[in-house]
């Protein structure tokens, strides 16, 4: 969307020239549009999405991400939030509902027709992570000894009530999952053949596997609708490709953000409000003050040393940083591995073997360097620790910034927890005493 646009509309509401902001959002798509109301500050964006059609307002409102929607709602109207509510699509319901507070949420419910609460309830029985809570409970399915031509009729009849009519789950009498069918492969069967005769196998997943997860392989493997099934196998939805790329989009910005020691911002950044910038960033501040305390103990402790050999503490930013980089290299290393698949916390063992390769040869080249500028201006001694320690911290900070991560997906916590500077910190911690430790024993102090 052109900035200039954003910025008339911006402009016009705050003017109160609501006809001219009329104009400009009644020509948009309800993406541009949703995209244009998402920009401006919660009280701009409710006056603009009042001035839509009513039709347009409907598309717009589903187009919005659930914050915005949720403040809409406190600002609306009761019927106006009951007939957005009601265009919403059952997963997304789920994931709005969860904003709202529970007097909220439960008026809501009680206004929907009695065929969507139901489809609603279905996704609400999952927790909140788990696919399940984010597939379709609206498809179409076809049954293995179905006809294609029934199938494809039973397509025409539902296929503008659903999200995807490109795959048709095919089901047993026991409505068990057994394969798939595309809508080319229909089209193009004789009318009388059986969907058994030509499905395939699915690729398909569990209501209750994290949907990250899942999503990422939908998304990899562009799979424009993967079934979703119970524990016994029953089919109980689909999670559909834009709802994947929207799950995946959604994971990369969270972790993006923390990797750089925050939580993401909930609306646009120049409209956003002091204290919500602070409050995204002031927490992990904290963490890592409390981290950092951690060097601060170390040089404590060594300070005898310190005292008997000053030339140790003019090498420690060196030493530091070069741990702090080399651990957060490896973390983002790993962690974009583990993000495409290609490792899990089960090559733990693997990952830790190369990254104490790559520390070491790293370390090698880098100490070698130090061992020489430090040798040549304080002496061979110093030279020596200083040439040892970067090969052990090299070696250490890649060992520790790879399994973090690991360790990380293994007890179900976010990798990007384990954010950049964390690790620095850690690194910064324990590379202090391996270098005190180094120096204590090659100095004889």
């Amino acid at each position: 969307m052109p900035v200039n646009t954003s910025r008339a509309l911006d402009a016009a509401l705050r003017d109160e020239r609501l006809s001219v902001a009329s104009e400009i959002l009644h020509p948009l798509a309800p993406q541009e549009a949703a995209a244009l109301l998402e920009d401006l500050p919660a009280n701009l964006r409710t006056i603009g999405f009042r001035l839509l059609h009513k039709h347009q307002a409907l598309e717009v409102f589903d187009n919005f991400d659930t914050d915005s929607q949720a403040e809409l709602i406190h600002e609306l109207g009761s019927s106006e939030v009951a007939r957005a509510f009601d265009n919403l699509e059952p997963e997304d319901r789920a994931e709005l509902l969860d904003e709202l507070p529970s007097s909220v949420a439960k008026q809501l419910v009680r206004s929907l027709s009695p065929e969507e609460r139901e489809l609603t309830a279905v996704v609400l029985g999952f927790p909140r992570g788990s696919v399940g809570r984010r597939m379709s409970p609206d498809f179409i399915h076809a049954f293995s000894d179905d006809d294609a031509a029934t199938v494809l009729d039973r397509v025409k009849a539902r296929g503008h009530q659903v999200q995807s009519i490109y795959v048709v789950p095919v089901l047993d009498r026991s409505r068990q999952l057994v394969g798939v069918v595309s809508l080319r492969e229909l089209l193009l069967a004789a009318p009388e053949d059986l969907v058994g005769s030509f499905s395939r196998p699915p690729i398909f997943a569990h209501a209750l596997d994290d949907a990250e997860t899942t999503a990422e392989r939908c998304v990899d493997r562009g799979i424009s609708a993967m079934p979703i099934v119970d524990a016994e196998d029953r089919l109980v939805g689909v999670l559909t490709l834009d709802d994947a790329i929207e799950i995946v989009d959604s994971a990369r910005d969270v972790d993006e953000a923390r990797a750089g020691a925050r939580e993401p911002l909930r609306e646009s950044y120049l409209y956003a409000s002091i204290f919500a910038i602070t409050r995204s960033r002031v927490v992990w501040l904290f963490v890592l003050a409390v981290s950092a305390i951690l060097t601060v103990n170390v040089l404590e402790i060594f300070e005898g040393t310190l005292e008997q050999k000053v030339a140790l503490a003019l090498f420690i930013p060196l030493l530091t940083g070069i741990g702090g980089n080399t651990g957060s290299q490896a973390a983002t290393t790993v962690t974009r591995a583990l993000a495409t698949g290609e490792v899990t916390p089960h090559d733990a063992l693997r990952v830790a073997g190369k990254e104490v390769r790559v520390g070491l040869t790293m370390g090698a080249a880098l100490g070698l360097v130090g061992f020489g500028v430090a040798s040549a201006v304080y002496g061979l001694d110093i030279g020596t620790v200083i040439g040892l320690t970067i090969v052990s911290v090299c070696t250490m900070a890649a060992t520790v910034g790879g399994l973090m991560p690991l360790i990380a997906k293994t007890i179900h916590v976010d990798p990007a927890v384990f954010s950049t500077p964390f690790i620095s910190t850690f690194c910064d911690a324990t590379g202090l005493i391996i270098y005190f430790s180094i120096a204590k024993a090659i100095l004889g102090i």
